[in-house]
């Protein structure tokens, strides 16, 4: 029965990927299709690399004022597969303008940097690094390149375990301020923070995004030591391995084709940066059918809500709250194209973030029905043994 169910539930995600990927734009479809055929990288895991590229990339330039609440595109992504399943290549790919980036925004902080300590300047001057992802970074680290980057902060992490490991770990203050950090960041509250010995600052708003990879063995440590009780595992879109291509292409990647996705994000970045230059956040507005449909969708799911098993419930719930995060990322990538990111929502956009909505609850229904309650020996034990110390039981 539980194989037959996994069985039905991939069929449905595979479904439902198939429907999203034919919905998107010519330049991320052909992308998606291409790196499949050529580079061998499974749809989905390039999918959902893409759709943080974009959430990263539009941070708080952008807002949906709908469902009583100002709402902003910030996700969180987790890759799950085994080793060799080309997790980190679809990471890489779809972020390459992001790190291309950082890359040159370092070069120039360090040529600045050079120059004051150069000159002859009687008063201290300060360079700020701009950058939009972190990958090993303490907390502390990680909030002040927030402060200093304020629309957004990735964190890209390849093995996103050792980070919830982290959390997890009670005796860890580090890990509790990365709990804190996320669970409320989700919802883009402020940050206030007080040091004695060193700065202190205050954001009004936080925008962080995550993309990471996990084995598939490791899952069930996500869901222990208080992650899904603390509401963090509800947050994440999943994304287990559902494609393979085990044919090897004699051709590569076209770079056109690479070179209109790369393009396509390059306008949200230069359009971003006029918006944050001005210290403003562009107001995406829905035309009345799509306002309608999603009205319509978020009213479904509460009452939805209801008849679910406790666990899906309460990922059902961040669905109410993930739709309006989806609609302003697709929109951002359905519009990227030709720049016209302050064009009215349509019903299109709608139905497509719907559609995403719903592949990710699927996923997450495929992995909690076989990695929830059933844990490795191995994993069962390091979990008996630390609940055991931390019991004081003896040897």
């Amino acid at each position: 029965m539980e194989q037959s169910k996994l069985n039905t539930d991939k069929e449905i995600a595979l479904k439902q990927l198939n429907r999203i990927i034919n919905k998107l734009p010519k330049e991320h479809r052909e992308f998606i299709e291409q790196a499949f055929i050529h580079k061998r990288i499974p749809k989905e895991y390039l999918f959902s690399s893409m759709l943080f590229a974009f959430s990263n990339a539009a941070g708080l330039a952008f807002n949906l004022k709908a469902g009583g609440y100002t709402n902003y595109g910030n996700l969180y992504l987790a890759l799950i597969g085994s080793r060799g399943d080309s997790k980190s290549p679809a990471m890489s790919l779809a972020t390459e303008v992001l790190n291309t980036n950082d890359h040159e925004a370092y070069e120039e902080f360090e040529s600045k940097k050079k120059e004051i300590q150069s000159s002859e300047a009687m008063e201290e001057e300060t360079v700020e690094r701009k950058q939009l992802l972190v990958q090993n970074s303490t907390i502390e680290a990680a909030m002040y390149a927030h402060f200093k980057n304020p629309y957004s902060l990735g964190v890209f992490v390849d093995e996103i375990v050792s980070l919830f490991d982290k959390i997890s770990n009670k005796n860890n203050s580090e890990g509790s301020q990365w709990n804190i950090f996320l669970l409320q960041g989700y919802t883009n509250q402020h940050i206030d923070i007080s040091r004695k010995t060193t700065d202190s600052y205050r954001m009004k708003a936080s925008y962080p995004t995550i993309l990471g990879s996990i084995q598939t063995q490791l899952l069930p440590k996500l869901f222990a030591h208080g992650n899904l009780e603390s509401g963090l595992i509800d947050r994440v879109l999943f994304t287990p391995r559902l494609t393979a291509n085990n044919k090897l292409s004699k051709s590569r990647l076209l770079d056109e084709t690479k070179k209109n996705y790369e393009d396509s994000l390059k306008n949200l970045l230069y359009y971003r940066k006029h918006i944050e230059g001005a210290g403003t956040s562009l107001s995406l507005n829905l035309c009345p059918d799509a306002e309608e449909m999603l009205h319509d969708h978020v009213q479904n799911l509460i009452i939805k809500q209801q008849r679910l098993p406790n666990i899906q419930r309460e990922y059902n719930s961040k669905m109410q709250i993930n739709i309006y995060k989806l609609i302003i990322v697709m929109h951002l990538m359905v519009n990227s194209a030709d720049n016209e990111f302050q064009n009215p929502i349509t019903v299109e956009t709608i139905d497509l973030a719907i559609c995403v909505n719903e592949f990710y609850f699927t996923n997450f229904k495929m992995i909690t029905s076989t990695s929830v309650n059933v844990v490795d020996d191995k994993i069962f034990k390091e979990i008996l043994i630390k609940k055991a110390i931390s019991n004081g039981a003896t040897q």
